[in-house]
C-alpha cells in the first residue's frame, strides 16, 4: 500500500518532476506533488510524496529528512490527514 509523506523547506525553484527524482533514490515514487499558491502560482515550499510501499517511505525519511537540499535542510515526515478548515468569507 503506497504511504504519504510530507516533504517541507524545499526550495521555491523545485518541482514536481525534481521531487519525484530525488525520492526515487529510496525506491519507487507513486506521486510527488509540489504545493502551490492557487493565485500566484508559486511554490508554497512544501510538497507531497506517495512512496509505493512502508518500508521506502520509512527509507525516504531515514535518508532524506534533514538533508540539505539547494540550501536547504530538508523535512520528510509521515503525510497526516488534511483537516478540515472553517471556510473564510469572501471580502469585496
Amino acid at each position: 500500500m503506497a504511504k504519504k509523506l510530507y516533504v517541507g523547506n524545499l526550495s521555491y525553484q523545485m518541482t514536481g518532476d525534481d521531487l519525484k527524482e530525488l525520492f526515487s533514490q529510496a525506491g519507487t515514487v507513486e506521486s510527488a506533488t509540489v504545493i502551490t499558491d492557487r493565485i500566484s502560482g508559486r511554490s508554497k515550499g512544501f510538497g507531497f510524496v506517495e512512496m509505493s510501499t512502508e518500508d521506502e517511505a520509512q527509507k525516504a525519511i531515514e535518508m532524506l529528512n534533514g538533508k540539505e537540499q539547494e540550501g536547504r535542510a530538508l523535512t520528510v515526515n509521515e503525510a497526516r490527514p488534511m483537516e478540515e478548515r472553517p471556510r473564510r468569507e469572501a471580502r469585496y
